[in-house]
């Protein structure tokens, strides 16, 4: 049995030590917003927060996470939108397809809240997420406005 606290919400899930906390997330949870990409850690598709800092969830055993330790997923990190990094992707028309832009998105909030002013080499160093589309020119510049304060939803 594993305490997990999850978005806030402490939950006991009974899953084997082992499992990978991005298949507890999905199916035990039922928060689906944290994808499968790679399964070895390398796309950044299942990238959460623990306690902050962007972890990548398909590798991270469930036995590896102590009960008061924070998870935060897509789904806890502004259920309704109003995070800058959230605000600048929608403002930017950061996505093409999205299945990557949960895992992208917690990332650069992990970045913006550890570097309130990063710069092209902190977010080259930081943001390692694949993106098969290739947005990386508008997720840079999504980075800078959230950072920057000077991103506004266009819808």
């Amino acid at each position: 049995m594993a305490r997990l606290t999850i978005n806030g919400t402490q939950r006991d899930i009974d899953v084997e030590p082992d499992t990978p906390l991005l298949w507890v997330l999905r199916e035990q949870a039922g928060l689906t917003g944290t994808k499968y990409g790679c399964g070895v850690a390398q796309c950044g598709a299942c990238t959460v927060h623990i306690d902050g800092v962007a972890t990548r969830s398909c590798v991270m055993p469930v036995s590896a996470i102590e009960p008061e330790q924070q998870i935060v997923t897509i789904e806890g990190l502004s259920p309704d939108g109003s995070h800058p990094v959230q605000k600048a992707w929608l403002a930017l028309d950061v996505p093409q397809c999205g299945y990557c832009q949960a895992g992208m998105i917690m990332a650069a909030a992990s970045l913006i809240a550890q570097n309130p002013s990063p710069t092209d080499a902190d977010i080259d160093a930081e943001i390692t997420n694949i993106c098969r589309c290739g947005t990386y020119n508008r997720v840079r510049a999504a980075i800078k406005a959230a950072a920057d304060g000077s991103a506004t939803s266009n819808g």
